[in-house]
């Protein structure tokens, strides 16, 4: 019943033109695919995000991450033993050591529910090549 209300209470609104005005009026809206994320997660990764807040080893998984496509640029280009490539795979070897060494003073390396996570990211990122 109040869900019925709340429904005839917005069309009300919208024929009226009450929300006309508001930002973003006319534009596709912007939805955040969490899916990814274990439930027990989404939340806090929600607020801390719309804080402009993320966790280190989100930092730095992303980081590894454009590492990897870059490197993989160089050796699809045919530079394979260039300074650049040796330089990158250097930063990601430390970013690599970095991100085990924040995993395991945080204990998430063991956790059931970061390694599903951790599992479901790499799953996408092969899926899109």
């Amino acid at each position: 019943m109040l869900s019925w209300l709340a429904e005839q209470r917005i069309q009300e609104a919208m024929r009226n033109g009450e929300f006309a005005d508001l930002p973003g009026h006319g534009k596709p809206l912007e939805l955040e695919d969490l899916s990814g994320v274990p439930e027990e997660l989404r939340m806090s990764f929600k607020i801390m995000k719309n804080a402009g807040i993320l966790p280190e080893e989100l930092t730095l998984r992303a980081e590894c991450v454009t590492l990897e496509e870059l490197l993989a640029a160089c050796r699809n280009s045919g530079n394979a033993n260039s300074s650049e490539q040796r330089s990158l795979e250097s930063k990601l070897s430390l970013k690599r050591l970095r991100l085990e060494q924040l995993l395991r003073d945080r204990g998430l390396e063991s956790s059931s529910i970061f390694t599903e996570y951790g599992d479901r990211i790499r799953q996408r990122l092969s899926d899109q090549e």
